[in-house]
């Protein structure tokens, strides 16, 4: 008896018809959006409990931030209020999706990395004046690694 006639065709047997079904997972609370090039996308408060923050907005566009056009990111789509003051914006909840060029985004991170150094420098003087050649105060900030030894 030829047992090749009674087994299923390749053809059949595809990742199509193994695949698991879907399941209900809840909705992510912000839409995913494509990445610009050049560009740093991140999500502005724009109120808080339905209370305006105008204050966090201005100081937002001043800093180099711009609303992100719904236009220009369609995979985004969210229904907007027709009352607001960026009527072509991706906003949900109180937050506005807005970009700032990436060289903007490097300039503010080493501004940031400057002024924590500053800090850190203010902190370890102010520390190191308490110290007396007596009794040292022992302050060292650098680590090292070592590797054991294999037996």
């Amino acid at each position: 008896m030829d047992q090749s006639n009674n087994r299923a065709s390749r053809n059949t047997e595809t990742r199509a018809t193994a695949k698991r079904p879907n399941r209900w997972a809840p909705s992510q609370l912000l839409p995913d959006v494509n990445p610009e090039d050049g560009y740093a996308l991140r999500w502005i408060r724009l109120s808080t409990l339905n209370v305006d923050d105008p204050i966090n907005i201005s100081a937002k566009l001043r800093e180099g931030w711009e609303p992100v056009k719904a236009s220009d990111h369609p995979e985004a789509f969210v229904s907007s209020s027709p009352d607001t003051r960026f009527p072509d914006s991706i906003q949900v909840g109180g937050l506005m999706l807005c970009k700032i060029p990436q060289e903007f985004m490097e300039q503010r991170d080493e501004y940031y990395h400057t002024q924590a150094n500053a800090q850190m420098q203010s902190v370890d003087n102010n520390f190191m004046r308490e110290s007396d050649p007596r009794m040292p105060v022992f302050n060292e900030r650098r680590t090292k690694v070592t590797f054991g030894k294999g037996n």
